[in-house]
């Protein structure tokens, strides 16, 4: 079986500021996983390099925490079919403003379409009429939608707020994914193949991933309300402590086991990284989950994912408008 082949596991919870960015990793072993510390990511120039290396000559599957991919709608009118041959072009020629948010209104384009580069009198109808669409769910990929339609992510170019996700996007592209983007040794899911076929050609696997939905896979309490407010938050070190039996029943579930010093952060609530080194261990386990056969990949037969959308690992697949759910 080619999942067996992957032998190397990352999750990185990926940030604008490098000090924020955290990794957790897992290895297999003749009696499972060793599921180790998070810590934090090194050169991001060097990261999917990096990555290849501990693997050691097996197989590696790195989850990052942000999209890999762009809206069907706007690619349609840029000219884009094919999401990582767009990327090689990304910051050059016409596309040269790519990778810097538009400042006004007058400096949104089809090639420039991240807004706004910060706050103050930004409104998100300056993006939509600019891009030429309907509204913000047009600017959502498939996988921004939860399986009911409702809304669940802010969209890629919209990088106002504390969900957004555009900017952070926009450095792992440029700095991590680009320098690598053409090595032989990088297979970027799922436009490259489903998990299955490329576990057989070793290297690297780089997906998407989305740590809040593992919150659900894994039962966590850090987002349910009780009388409309929030009963924990990930933010909170004792309330991330709480989880402690959740996040080690999860890693039993997986054949794993956590070494000690990633079982201490576990029992202590993260206490270095915070929650950010938080999602990086939580994301792991999403990903051991799939590996392991307990979550499915849930990649949809849909030629759009496949090539232009790109999907979240492990998300089951909903419609692509919203049921008109709050923002």
């Amino acid at each position: 079986m080619s999942l067996a082949r992957y032998t190397f596991v990352v999750h990185a919870d990926w940030s604008v500021t490098p000090a924020k960015r955290w990794r957790a990793s897992a290895r297999r072993t003749g009696e499972g996983w060793r599921i180790e510390a998070a810590r934090q990511v090194g050169p991001a120039e060097t990261f999917l390099a990096d990555m290849r290396a501990e693997a050691a000559g097996g197989t590696a599957l790195v989850g990052a925490d942000l999209p890999l991919g762009v809206p069907l709608a706007w690619a349609e009118k840029a000219g884009v079919d094919n999401f990582p041959a767009a990327l090689r072009r990304f910051g050059e020629g016409p596309w040269r403003d790519f990778f810097r948010p538009a400042a006004a209104r007058s400096e949104i384009s089809l090639r420039r379409p991240f807004y706004p580069a910060a706050p103050g009198g930004r409104l998100q109808s300056h993006l939509t009429e600019a891009l030429g669409v309907a509204n913000m769910d047009a600017l959502r990929r498939r996988c921004d939608f939860d399986e009911t339609g409702a809304r669940a992510a802010t969209p890629l170019f919209w990088t106002l707020g504390g969900a957004q996700v555009g900017k952070a996007a926009l450095t792992f592209w440029r700095d991590a994914l680009q320098p690598a983007l053409d090595a032989p040794f990088l297979a970027l899911w799922p436009f490259a193949g489903a998990l299955q076929e490329l576990g057989k050609n070793g290297g690297v696997v780089l997906a998407e991933t989305y740590p809040g939905e593992v919150y659900d896979w894994l039962d966590l309490d850090l987002r349910r309300a009780r009388r409309g407010k929030l009963r924990r938050s990930k933010r909170r070190q004792g309330d991330r402590a709480l989880e402690a039996d959740r996040l080690h029943a999860a890693g039993r579930s997986v054949n794993g086991r956590f070494d000690a010093d990633a079982s201490r952060q576990i029992v202590e609530g993260f206490p270095e990284g915070e929650d950010d080194a938080f999602d990086a261990m939580v994301g792991l386990l999403g990903l051991l989950l799939t590996l392991e056969g307990a979550r499915p990949e849930n990649l949809p037969d849909d030629p759009a994912v496949r090539s232009v959308e790109g999907w979240i690992m492990g998300r089951a697949a909903g419609p692509r408008v919203s049921n008109g759910a709050a923002p």
